[in-house]
């Protein structure tokens, strides 16, 4: 793999292995990970079976943890070569001029078919693979429940492009026939058939997984992560410690405690929380005394997470951005050339800290209703998972003080919600230069 440094000096190390590269074909991906041969990530099942909600989250994921991704969706594609969607008949086996579109978009190498049904069709993936050195992963989303189908259909399908202008009523009873298409020449990963294949079978949403021949650590890290998610309803609410007797300074990290307008937060927090009545909910803090003091004023149990504790700045902690600049006019310098991949000296860059907070975005996708109560660069990592933001965006996104982002999951993304407590607090915002 090629290595990318950049040019810092030894007390200031920026240097990095060249991040690999994932693309997801609808429903196949490739990537590769400290290494020249990629891996193809090859989804399959029916339709309304998930495959693009476990490829869009996972796409993110890898992104995130930097492995640049990309989803290809074979539905794109299908509605560039019909232009206009007219039944379930075009999905059946048996119709010619269907099968002639979809031959002709693999002739053209675009993409694979999204379900990858039949044994035939992965036989044709795993050629391909092979003729280009790529490592092939599948992943098997099964499901038999007829309510998750059914909420998957009302849910994700209603809005597709196909159904421009139906009622719900006409798009069930399509989609329903689509699936039957599909079904009769449906052919599962067979453990014993395909025990030489790498590959997760995701059984009821969840409920159950079957894995085989996990090889590296790219296969380890979906299935992991897969593992790891869920479908229930829950909200995720993002916010800072209360204003600091640092943050009235301009002092970057510290363990300062809490300004007068800091504490006027955490009572204005306790009386939101109130008013929504959140069920089960569990609060999250880091180990600094800024965001216990915070957690300490609501009156409920929270855990604290050292792993939440903000970014390390080194020998910058503790200083205003104005004493950097002139005790370290070079390393400014830098950090604002690349602030992501910038690391302080002794400390840590957001790429680290992004490292750093894997396990919490894990856990936060195995629970239900959570409160984060962290720190800028902590919040900024946190916030550009689920809003699917860039390496070069994240260190920018505003998280202001006195602030609270309520994040709602929904089915191929997040929604937010803005919510400010109207106490005053300083801006500690820092824009991108030009």
């Amino acid at each position: 793999p090629r290595v990318r440094c950049s040019g810092l000096r030894s007390r200031s190390p920026l240097c990095r292995v060249r991040a690999p590269q994932v693309h997801l074909l609808r429903f196949a991906s490739w990537a590769s990970y400290m290494t020249n041969s990629p891996t193809l990530i090859v989804m399959i099942g029916l339709p309304a079976r998930g495959k693009t909600y476990m490829s869009k989250k996972l796409t993110r994921y890898l992104n995130w943890i930097g492995v640049p991704t990309k989803v290809f969706n074979l539905g794109v594609y299908r509605r560039e070569a019909v232009k206009s969607y007219k039944s379930y008949d075009f999905f059946r086996h048996d119709n010619k001029e269907a099968m002639e579109i979809l031959k002709l978009q693999k002739r053209e190498g675009r993409v694979f078919d999204a379900t990858n049904t039949t044994r035939e069709r992965r036989d044709l993936i795993l050629s391909f693979a092979k003729e280009n050195a790529f490592k092939v992963f599948f992943v098997e989303s099964v499901c038999d429940d007829p309510e998750v189908i059914a909420a998957n259909i009302l849910e994700v399908k209603v809005s597709s492009p196909d159904y421009p202008e139906r009622h719900r009523e006409n798009v069930m009873d399509d989609f329903l026939k689509r699936i039957e298409c599909y079904k009769v020449t449906y052919q599962p990963l067979d453990p014993d058939l395909s025990s030489d294949l790498s590959f997760i079978k995701v059984i009821n949403v969840g409920q159950r997984f079957l894995v085989n021949r996990v090889q590296d650590y790219i296969q380890s890290k979906i299935v992991y992560y897969l593992m790891n998610i869920h479908v229930q309803p829950r909200t995720i609410y993002l916010c800072r410690h209360g204003e600091s007797e640092f943050n009235l300074v301009g002092k970057i990290g510290g363990d300062s405690g809490l300004s007068p307008r800091g504490k006027q937060f955490s009572q204005a927090l306790k009386k939101f929380l109130e008013e929504q009545e959140i069920v089960d909910l569990k609060v999250w803090t880091s180990q600094l005394k800024r965001t216990i003091q915070t957690a300490e004023s609501l009156g409920v149990l929270y855990e604290q997470w050292k792993i939440l504790n903000e970014i390390d700045a080194g020998v910058c902690e503790e200083m205003t951005y104005a004493e950097i600049e002139a005790k370290y006019p070079e390393e400014f310098a830098m950090r604002d050339q690349e602030k992501y991949l910038y690391r302080y000296p002794g400390g840590e860059s957001y790429q680290d800290l992004v490292q750093r907070l894997e396990p919490v975005i894990m856990e936060l996708e195995r629970q239900g209703n959570v409160l984060v109560i962290s720190h800028q660069a902590v919040m900024r990592c946190l916030l550009a998972y689920f809003l699917d933001k860039s390496a070069d965006e994240l260190p920018y996104l505003r998280c202001p003080l006195h602030t609270i982002l309520k994040l709602t999951p929904v089915a191929y993304g997040c929604k937010v919600e803005t919510v400010a407590l109207n106490v005053e607090a300083v801006n500690t915002h820092r824009d991108n230069p030009p």
